[in-house]
C-alpha cells in the first residue's frame, strides 16, 4: 500500500497539471501535507544527514518525485527519503552500520536488504527505479535494449574478423544472458506501433532473436590455433566499456553511472563532484557532478555553472564517441591525432574520451545559443530520440534499426506530404511499397511517458513516429509543427510541404533537388545530402598481443563483458568502483588507422533499402601475437561470404565493412549536385575513381632499386609498408572496375550493399563538361558561341539554361 503513494501521487500531480496553475499548487500542497503528517520531524543530528548534510536533493523541492519520496520514507523512519532509492539503515549511528541492511518495513515492502550505492543500477534498479509505483517496466526493457546487450555492435565487428556464427545476419551474442519470453507483442506502445512491430519482426527473425548468449572468450591455446578468434578478446576488452550494465572506463569524458544512473545522473567531463555533501572527495575523479536527476524540462538541475533542463549532449557522448562516433559528430568533432593549435600554457589539447579533435561544422539541430542564425540554441538528443529509442519496447532487437522508431519525415514531412498524411512506415520501406492510410495524430501519450515525462498540451494532436507511437513534445498546432525541447525552448519545425505550396525554398538548388526530382524523396535518406560530411577512418589495424610486456608478465586488459557478469548484492560490478580496473584477461589490443576523412562521404544502400552515407565501420585487419612473441596472424582480414551469395557474385568481398550511418552531421546546406553526380568516390568507385593506393597487395620496400629489374640493390633492407594479401583497391573503394562489390556493405540487413549498377550509371554524370567543350577545336564553332574573357559559375549556368531553352523552342518549331 505505502509503495503506491508514489503511483497515485503522481497521477495526481499529473491531473494538476493538465488542469491549471492553481490545481497544481493545490496539489503540490496536498503532497507536502502528507510528508508532514506522515513522517517523523527532521533533525540534522541523526539519520543520512547526520552525514550528508548539505547533499543536493534528489529534485527540486516542490516536485511531486521528491515529495512522494519523502512522504514513502517517513514510512520507514527516514522523512528525506534516501532509504526509498538507496535502502540502507537511517537509524544507525554508524556508517558501517548505516550502508548495512535496511529497515524491516522496507524489506518486507520491497525484498530488499542491502544499501545501493547507485540506485540506477540495471543488476537492483527494479528494488530502486521500477520498485512499485515508480519506473515499472523500465529496468525489463532496459535490460533487453541494445544499451544494455550491445549486440549489433557485437555482430558487426567480429563479421569483420570472419567468425562464421555472426554471418547471414544473424544475432547470437550480447553481453550478458537474456531471453526474451514474453512473445514478440512489445510491452509498450500503441496498438498500431505493435502491429507494426510484430509485422516487422515477422519478417526479419534474424535481426529480432529470442534469445541471446553471453559472447564467448575462447582459451588464448584456441586462439594460436585460430588466430581470428582474438576477434573475441578485442570485442571483449575494447569494444564493450559503454553499455550500462557496467559504470565504463574512468578516463575525461567517459565518466559516468551505471542502467539508469549513465544518463540520467550528471557527470561533468572533469569527473569532479561540485555539490555540497562533505563525506565526498572533491579533489577525486570519478563522482558524480550534484546529487540531482537530469531528466525532462519539468526536471530543473541545479548545477555550480548553470541551472537546466533535459540531458546534456555531452552526457550521450561518454559512450556515444566510438564505433560510428554520433555523439561527437552530432557536436561537430571529428578525431585527429594532431591536437593542434596549442593552447596557453605551450601544450597540445587535452585528451577527450582518449582522443583529440578537429571541430568540422556541428550537426544544424545542435547549434548553440551564441549562434546569429539560432538565437534559441540547439536540440538535445532525446528531443528526437523517444523512450522506446533508448529504453526498448520489450522486445530483443539485434540493430539500431530493430529499436529506434524514428524518421526525419516524421517531423518535416516531404514535399508532397504533411507527416501525418504519410504512412506508416515511410522511409524505411524495405524496398516494398506502403500499405494502409495516413497515420493521423495522435490524442494522448503514451502511458509511461504521460506519468513521468513533461506534459506538453496536445493542440491540434501529437505527431507521430514512422511506427506508430506519439512524440509526447511534438504538436501540430493550426499550420505550424511545434516541436518543444527539454531544454526549455520551442521550435517551430519547417515543414517541406508548406515550403513547397509558399514557394519559400532557401534556393532554387533546393526547389529542384527535393520537389522536382522526385527519385530523391522516394529513395534517398534525406541525410544522404544533408550530411554533407562524415568522419572517415579508414583502416583499422588491430594486433592483439598475448606474449609477455617490459615487465615480463603476460599482457592484459580488462575485459568488460566479465567484469559486468561479477555483481554483488548491492548491484555493483568488478569494475565499478573507483580504481578497480575489473577482471584482467590475457592479451592486450594496439591499434592504429591508414588515413582520415570527413568530405563527400560514399553512398550506399541501407537496411531500410534507401540511398544512405556510408563510413568505414570496422574495417579490422588484423595481427595476432602469441604466447612466444611470434606473429602468427600478419593483416589479415577476414571474408563476407555471406555478402557474396546474397550479391550473387563469385569475388568474395573482404571483411572490411562500409557501414550505411545516419551521421547526425546535417547542415543547412547540403552537399552539392556535383558532390554526387560528378564524383566517383560518392558512388563507390574510390577517391578519384580509386585509382591510388593500390598497392596493398605486395610488400613496398624503399631503397636503392635497380630500375631496369626492379630488384632490392642493397642486401639488407626493411620492408616499408607491409602487404594486406587480397587487398587491391582502395580503403574508399566498395565497387572496383568490373562492377564487383570488394568489401561489406552493413552486416545486418539484407538490403545493405553498395549502390547497383543500374543506379551507379544513372547519376554518373562525370565527363559531361566534354559535351560543350569539345568544340574548343573548332575555332570557327567556338568564336560565334564564346565571349572575351573568362565565365563565372552564375553566367556557366545562365548560358547553359539559355541553351536548353534554345533547344527546346527549336524543338518545338519542327
Amino acid at each position: 500500500m505505502v509503495l503506491n503513494y508514489y503511483k497515485n501521487f503522481h497521477r495526481v500531480y499529473l491531473y494538476g497539471a493538465q488542469k491549471g496553475k492553481k490545481m497544481k499548487r493545490l496539489t503540490l500542497l496536498a503532497l507536502t501535507l502528507l510528508w508532514a503528517v506522515s513522517g517523523t520531524a527532521y533533525a540534522k543530528a541523526t539519520g543520512c544527514l547526520s552525514c550528508h548534510e548539505g547533499i543536493e536533493d534528489i529534485r527540486d523541492k516542490n516536485s511531486a518525485m521528491l515529495l512522494s519520496i519523502k512522504a514513502l520514507g517517513s514510512q520507514h523512519g527516514d522523512p528525506e527519503g534516501c532509504v526509498i532509492c538507496h535502502g540502507g539503515n537511517p537509524k544507525a549511528t554508524t556508517k558501517e552500520a548505516a550502508h548495512k541492511g535496511s529497515p524491516q518495513s522496507l524489506i518486507a515492502a520491497k525484498g530488499a536488504q542491502t544499501f545501493y550505492r547507485d540506485p540506477g543500477s540495471i543488476w537492483i534498479n527494479k528494488f530502486t527505479c521500477s520498485q512499485a509505483g515508480c519506473h515499472q517496466s523500465y529496468s525489463e526493457r532496459l535490460e533487453k535494449a541494445l544499451m544494455n546487450t550491445e549486440a549489433g555492435k557485437i555482430q558487426g565487428n567480429l563479421h569483420t574478423w570472419g567468425i562464421p556464427e555472426v554471418q547471414n545476419y544473424k544475432v547470437p551474442w550480447g553481453n550478458y544472458d537474456v531471453k526474451d519470453e514474453d512473445g514478440t507483442v512489445p510491452n509498450i506502445g500503441t496498438q498500431a506501433y505493435k502491429d507494426y512491430m510484430q509485422a516487422m519482426i515477422k519478417a526479419h527473425p534474424d535481426q529480432f532473436p529470442t534469445e541471446m548468449k553471453k559472447v564467448p572468450q575462447p582459451s588464448v591455446k584456441e586462439i594460436e590455433k585460430d588466430p581470428k578468434l582474438a576477434g573475441f578478446t578485442y570485442q571483449r576488452q575494447q569494444c564493450q566499456r559503454c553499455h550500462v550494465g557496467v559504470r565504463g572506463r574512468e578516463k575525461r569524458g567517459d565518466y559516468r553511472g551505471m542502467g539508469c544512473s549513465s544518463c540520467h545522473i550528471p557527470y561533468g567531463n572533469e569527473g569532479y563532484y561540485e555539490g555540497k555533501d562533505p563525506t565526498i572527495k572533491k579533489d577525486q575523479q570519478g563522482h558524480l557532478l550534484v546529487h540531482s536527476i537530469q531528466a525532462t524540462r519539468k526536471t530543473s538541475v541545479k548545477a555550480p555553472g548553470a541551472t537546466y533542463s533535459g540531458i546534456p549532449v555531452e552526457t550521450c557522448n561518454s559512450c556515444h564517441n566510438r564505433g560510428k562516433r554520433i555523439g561527437v559528430t552530432y557536436q561537430g568533432l571529428m578525431e585527429f591525432p594532431y591536437g593542434s593549435p596549442f593552447n596557453e600554457e605551450g601544450k597540445k589539447q587535452p585528451k577527450l574520451h582518449t582522443k583529440k579533435y578537429l571541430f568540422i561544422s556541428d550537426d544544424l539541430h545542435h547549434q548553440i545559443k551564441s549562434r546569429p542564425e539560432n538565437p534559441k540554441g540547439g536540440m538535445l538528443c532525446q528531443d528526437c530520440h523517444t523512450t522506446i529509442d533508448m529504453h526498448g519496447d520489450g522486445n530483443l532487437p539485434g540493430t539500431t534499426l530493430a529499436q529506434v522508431e524514428i524518421e526525419c519525415q516524421d517531423c518535416h514531412g516531404t514535399p508532397e506530404k504533411y507527416p501525418w498524411e504519410l504512412q506508416l512506415g515511410d522511409g524505411e520501406e524495405f524496398a516494398k511499397p506502403l500499405k494502409g492510410k495516413a497515420r493521423g495524430l495522435g490524442d494522448a501519450t503514451l502511458d509511461v511517458t504521460a506519468m513521468f515525462a513533461t506534459y506538453y498540451d496536445k493542440q491540434d494532436g501529437y505527431l507521430l513516429t514512422a511506427r506508430g507511437n506519439p512524440f509526447g513534445n511534438v504538436v501540430k498546432s493550426g499550420d505550424k509543427v511545434i516541436m518543444h525541447s527539454a531544454t526549455g525552448n520551442d521550435f517551430e519545425v519547417p515543414i517541406l510541404k508548406t515550403l513547397k505550396l509558399t514557394k519559400k525554398w532557401k534556393s532554387q538548388d533546393a526547389m529542384v533537388a527535393m520537389s522536382n526530382v522526385k527519385a530523391h524523396a522516394d529513395g534517398l535518406e534525406c541525410y544522404a545530402c544533408h550530411a554533407s560530411w562524415v568522419p572517415q577512418c579508414y583502416g583499422c589495424h588491430v594486433k592483439m598481443d598475448y606474449s609477455k610486456g617490459k615487465d615480463g608478465k603476460p599482457l592484459h586488459d580488462t575485459d568488460w563483458v566479465a567484469s559486468g557478469n561479477k555483481r554483488t548484492p548491492d548491484g555493483q560490478t568488478a569494475e565499478s568502483t573507483l580504481g578497480i580496473k575489473g577482471i584482467q584477461s590475457p592479451g592486450k589490443a594496439f591499434e592504429t588507422r591508414s588515413y582520415l576523412r570527413w568530405e563527400e562521404p560514399v553512398l550506399g544502400i541501407n537496411g531500410e533499402g534507401r540511398v544512405t552515407p556510408l563510413m568505414p565501420g570496422c574495417q579490422v585487419v588484423f595481427t595476432v601475437i602469441d604466447r612466444k612473441g611470434k606473429t602468427i596472424a600478419l593483416n589479415q582480414t577476414g571474408k563476407s561470404h555471406d555478402e557474396a551469395k546474397m550479391l550473387g557474385q563469385k569475388r568474395v568481398p573482404l571483411g572490411l565493412d562500409m557501414a550505411p550511418v545516419q551521421p547526425h552531421s546535417a547542415q543547412r546546406k547540403a552537399r552539392t549536385c556535383e558532390s554526387c553526380h560528378d564524383n566517383p568516390k560518392a558512388l563507390g568507385y574510390g577517391i578519384s575513381g580509386g585509382v591510388f593506393q593500390t598497392r596493398y597487395v605486395e610488400n613496398v620496400v624503399e631503397d636503392l632499386i635497380d630500375q631496369k629489374t626492379g630488384k632490392v640493390i642493397p642486401g639488407r633492407y626493411k620492408i616499408q609498408i607491409p602487404k594486406i594479401e587480397g587487398m587491391d583497391f582502395d580503403w574508399s573503394t566498395i565497387v572496383n572496375a568490373k562492377g564487383e562489390q570488394v568489401q561489406t556493405v552493413g552486416t545486418h540487413w539484407p538490403l545493405s550493399r553498395a549502390l547497383p549498377k543500374e543506379m551507379r550509371d544513372g547519376i554518373n554524370r562525370t565527363g559531361l563538361c566534354m559535351g560543350c567543350h569539345r568544340e574548343m577545336s573548332d575555332e570557327q564553332l567556338w568564336a560565334a558561341v564564346a565571349n572575351p574573357g573568362r565565365l563565372n559559375d552564375q553566367q556557366h549556368i545562365d548560358l547553359m539554361n539559355k541553351m536548353i531553352k534554345a533547344y527546346a523552342k527549336q524543338k518545338g518549331n519542327k
